[in-house]
């Protein structure tokens, strides 16, 4: 079977098992890209409240939140942990949206992407899965976020080697599969969904929507 097809047969599986997840939770485009700063290191709901900061004071536009202070940005954002470090980097990613594209993130959509994405990476605080987040969920781009979740369950599928780097995982999945954003979109949170409900540090099989996946696969050791 080819990768493709196997990567395909896990897709179909974890949508009828889960459903459309709906990635990501924004009421706009800069909206998206501030919480793939804030998520880094820390749990969605401090970073859901962070962004409930943001909107009431109304700083959910790159030229409105780079008026901010940063004590003052760092005080909205505070839930969100490492507040003084996000707020440099929301800071900063606010002024390249700014200098890059007059603040309106639309006009990146056609941009070439591997430039955008070197200019997105020399950008202070954005590695290589943030980035990808931006481009992926926020400017609708082809780009995989290969993360950590991703590389454990298809490392536990064989598909990958368990200590894979996150640029050969994201090249190994744009290469075999479709170059649709929808598609990337939503294997993403779906791979997601399953890490934390089945694959897990301990893994949970029983009642895993992948478990036929494993069926004919040689235990490693």
């Amino acid at each position: 079977m080819s990768l493709r097809r196997r990567l395909l047969r896990l897709y179909t599986a974890l949508d009828a098992r889960y459903g459309p997840q709906d990635w990501w939770p924004a009421r706009s485009r800069f909206e998206v890209a501030v919480g793939a700063v804030l998520t880094q290191h820390t749990a969605w709901a401090g970073v859901a409240r962070a962004i409930g900061n943001l909107r009431a004071a109304r700083r959910l536009a790159p030229r409105r939140l780079c008026r901010l202070s940063l004590p003052r940005l760092g005080r909205l954002i505070r839930p969100a942990g490492t507040w003084r470090l996000k707020a440099r980097r929301l800071r900063a990613l606010a002024v390249f949206f700014l200098e890059r594209a007059g603040g309106r993130l639309e006009r990146l959509r056609e941009a070439p992407l591997e430039a955008l994405r070197a200019e997105l990476l020399a950008v202070r605080g954005i590695g290589p899965e943030t980035a990808d987040a931006i481009l992926l969920y926020a400017l609708d781009r082809p780009v995989f976020v290969a993360d950590g979740y991703t590389r454990r369950v298809l490392s536990r599928h064989r598909m990958v080697p368990a200590d894979i780097r996150y640029e050969a995982l994201r090249r190994y999945l744009e290469t075999h599969l479709p170059g649709d954003p929808a598609l990337f979109n939503e294997l993403h949170a779906l791979l997601v969904a399953v890490a934390k409900s089945h694959c897990r540090a301990r893994p949970r099989c029983e009642g895993c929507p992948l478990r036929f996946d494993l069926r004919g696969l040689r235990p490693r050791g």
